[in-house]
């Protein structure tokens, strides 16, 4: 693998300096110098403090909501940053967004809807981005086509399997389920991995789910689960009453164990009961969401939070040096 050089810059903006000191350390340098400031009418600027001219630029930023600032706020952030660094000389830059924002509006599923995922990637082309890389988006589709510059997708298989393959491996059964329809293809990568790391073949199952007008419907689970560890995988949890009712359904017929893993945490409105339910036995998330919303609620004894900086540093540094990410996204 090639050296770091100095023409390497890895910068996190504020909201994502926790996380982007994590992948720094992994990489052995230390995040870019930059400089944040809030005007008292709200308006804000934001600016490198070293030379990026001919560099190789990265920008660290998860894009959810928090109690200081939106998931919109977030995004008006790193552009304009981007934006900078590229009028400052920066040779390339990358955004590196472990959360994209509004991924899952990805289509029009009502007359006149927006396809918002297309207009974000619009707004990041704008301001000169070479490459976006992002982390288990809803819809890998959609988001590759949403992108004219490169665009990179990692994924917390790998991760995620290297926590449960010993966990489970004495198990007697062991089904990956997967939520809904659309999540089929995702969950059966991710059975192909567990599958490799145990050395026997999980069973396959999922679930009928249509959502309209805020309206879940959560339809028959195909597949058998009785007597086995159940992993219900998923690219987030959000209010967590699919994952909830998936494990009621679960051990209804007949599941030993219910474990929830999905790869962003949002935990918005009542998550932190649904997913204290005795039914469900673990819920696993990564750290591309800080996992803030389930503090000091029920759920938090069962909650898991595995790292994905390494992953993305790693995909710096193989996409800085020329590398190929084929090997690290394999199982």
């Amino acid at each position: 693998m090639p050296k770091q050089s100095d023409s390497l810059a890895v910068f996190a903006v504020a909201a994502s300096r926790e996380f982007g000191e994590r992948v720094a350390q992994v990489l052995g340098q230390a995040l870019g110098a930059h400089e944040e400031r809030e005007f008292e009418d709200g308006e804000h600027k934001i600016r490198p403090l070293e030379s990026v001219r001919d560099r190789d630029v990265y920008v660290i930023q998860s894009l959810y909501s928090d109690s200081a600032q939106s998931a919109n706020d977030k995004l008006c952030r790193m552009l304009f940053f981007l934006g900078a660094l590229r009028d400052a000389g920066a040779a390339r830059t990358t955004a590196v967004m472990p959360y994209l924002a509004y991924a899952r509006k990805d289509q029009k599923s009502q007359t006149r809807d927006p396809v918002t995922t297309r207009y974000v990637a619009q707004l990041i082309e704008s301001v000169g981005v070479d490459r976006v890389v992002t982390l288990d988006v809803h819809n890998l589709a959609a988001y590759q086509n949403a992108f004219r510059c490169e665009s990179v997708h990692l994924e917390a298989n790998r991760i995620f399997v290297e926590h449960l393959a010993l966990r489970v491996a004495g198990d007697g059964g062991v089904a990956v389920i997967s939520p809904d329809v659309g999540g089929i293809k995702r969950a059966e990568r991710f059975r192909q991995v567990l599958a490799r790391a145990m050395g026997r073949e999980p069973a396959m199952g999922f679930f009928d789910k249509a959502r309209a007008k805020g309206v879940l419907t959560l339809g028959q689970l195909t597949g058998d689960v009785g007597g086995s560890t159940v992993i219900i995988i998923d690219d987030l949890i959000s209010t967590g009453s699919t994952v909830a009712h998936a494990a009621t359904v679960c051990r209804e017929q007949g599941a030993r164990r219910v474990i929830a893993v999905a790869t962003h945490g949002l935990f918005v409105g009542k998550a932190g009961e649904l997913l204290a339910s005795p039914l469900l036995d673990q819920v696993i998330v990564t750290d591309s969401v800080p996992a803030f919303r389930l503090e000091g609620t029920p759920a938090a004894a069962n909650l898991t939070v595995l790292s994905v900086a390494g992953l993305f540093a790693e995909a710096i540094r193989r996409l800085h040096g020329g590398g190929s990410l084929v090997e690290l996204l394999e199982g």
